[in-house]
């Protein structure tokens, strides 16, 4: 039986950077297992987001699973709420939830400068209590990440991801549509509550940046997906720190693995993740590691870290988990970012990204270094970036 490994570094994706002497993070980067793959196999650029769908990652990871968002994708708090068992209704919907810093009336950070979990909890333990409507609920998530449901209520409303509009003035930002003044009553009602509570005294006290209010987006309805097993007959492992990644992997049946110390930024165990993933190997077909690291160090603009982050994965990531991948008689491996999220503006984005491809049965496309000058150059595209996933599995000789 054929063993997979798919490594996703967030957002690693970019265009070219003045400080790197006109390369991107990816092709200044020290990647010789990357390298390794597109050498021995090879590369090419995919288009994870499909014509007039916003470039999120919850659209883009679910075309590299190799599900259609057009057809599948019902909103990125769905996928976050089935992380979390969040069971939802036929006439439920449920919005993203980020705590945010504004600072002169513009959108300064989407994470409150990463907030601890426990501190999060804090704040949306204490504003639940102040909100009467029995059919509005807050779950807790990790750090900034949390979700708001709405039980029994209807929306038509239009959002805007806090992290693709780092610098905008809110006004231009708040919920516009059905249901959108319950939303933005919310948020204010958060403003007060935040204003001088104890975590936000000891932020203050600090330096760090203070929470000054919920943000709502990403809203939708219950989704489904078909099981990974049924479509492609393989069953598979998910790792990753962040929920809407183990939401889709839930969704699709995938078993989630925990890594401790994996925080989905820089500082993540990626030594603790490859371990993971060559253990998980051993009883299932695929595995599938996350890497979030990339994408923080992108919006907030640090091109230093970003290209530090995509060494670190490919050094305690790409090089272990390739060197066990070899040694089984039939094995593929599949490297690639979701989407690319350009260090310059901060925000994602729907250009293609490229992918490294190697293993029984690949031919190889030109032989040159890992990165997305030489996948264009490499001619090889896949248009519909849902259709990857049957390429990398039937092509891998099964």
């Amino acid at each position: 039986m054929t063993k997979y490994a798919i490594i996703v570094p967030d957002g690693a994706a970019d265009e070219p950077i003045e400080l790197f002497g006109g390369k991107t993070a990816l092709e200044a980067a020290e990647t010789p297992n990357m390298d390794r793959i597109t050498t021995q196999g090879r590369q090419g650029l995919v288009r994870t987001v499909p014509g007039g769908m916003d470039p999120g990652s919850d659209v883009a990871q679910m075309s590299l699973l190799g599900y259609d968002p057009a057809r599948y994708y019902t909103g990125r708090a769905p996928i976050e709420a089935a992380a979390q068992g969040i069971k939802l209704g036929a006439s439920d919907w449920v919005f993203r939830c980020n705590l945010v810093t504004i600072a002169d009336g513009k959108m300064a950070d989407h994470s409150a400068g990463h907030i601890t979990t426990e501190e999060g909890a804090s704040l949306l333990r204490d504003l639940q209590t102040r909100i009467t409507d029995e059919r509005l609920s807050f779950h807790p998530g990790v750090s900034y990440r949390h979700l708001l449901v709405c039980r029994g209520m209807d929306f038509d409303v239009r959002t805007y991801p806090p992290h693709d509009h780092i610098g905008t003035a809110v006004e231009k930002l708040l919920p516009r549509g059905k249901g959108a003044d319950m939303l933005i009553e919310l948020m204010n009602l958060s403003r007060q509550v935040f204003a001088d509570h104890d975590v936000n005294r000891v932020r203050r006290d600090l330096g760090e940046n203070q929470v000054s209010s919920i943000w709502l987006w990403g809203q939708g309805k219950r989704a489904h997906l078909e099981s990974f097993r049924k479509r492609f007959g393989i069953c598979g492992a998910a790792i990753t720190a962040v929920d809407l990644v183990r939401g889709l992997a839930r969704l699709v049946g995938f078993d989630l693995i925990e890594v401790p110390g994996a925080t989905g930024l820089f500082d993540t165990n990626y030594q603790g993740k490859a371990a993971a993933a060559i253990e998980a190997l051993e009883d299932h077909d695929l595995v599938f590691v996350h890497i979030e690291a990339p994408d923080e160090a992108s919006h907030g603009g640090h091109a230093e870290i970003k290209k530090a982050a995509i060494e670190e994965i490919d050094k305690h990531i790409v090089g272990p988990v390739l060197e066990v991948l070899e040694r089984f008689e039939s094995w593929r491996i599949l490297v690639l970012p979701d989407h690319p999220t350009p260090v310059r503006h901060g925000a994602h984005s729907a250009e293609p990204v490229p992918f490294a491809m190697a293993g029984t049965g690949v031919t190889g496309i030109l032989h040159l270094g890992f990165g997305e000058s030489n996948a264009t150059r490499s001619g090889f595209r896949i248009e519909n970036g849902c259709e990857l996933m049957e390429y990398f599995l039937k092509s891998a000789g099964r």
